[in-house]
């Protein structure tokens, strides 16, 4: 299982998550800030668990270009 975790509220939405995992990620029209599809909130962390482990590597790689470092990728 992988747990994908995304601080929402700190994004400055700078879209590298939507390029690097587009699957995952879209950029708000609203407030220009990215959102993690599926995800559920609790208090301002947004999470996402998937069997889906094809998955892992292009979160991690957004995970590591994330200029805020607010986005969190687990293997379970």
């Amino acid at each position: 299982m992988v747990i994908i975790t995304h601080q929402r509220e700190k994004c400055i939405g700078c879209n590298y998550c939507v390029e690097l995992a587009f699957s995952h990620w879209r950029m708000s029209k609203k407030d220009g800030k990215a959102t993690l599809i599926g995800a559920e909130n609790k208090k301002g962390f947004h999470t996402l668990r998937t069997y889906d482990d094809e998955c892992f590597d292009d979160n991690v790689r957004a995970a590591d270009a994330c200029p805020v470092n607010i986005i969190k990728v687990k293997l379970k």
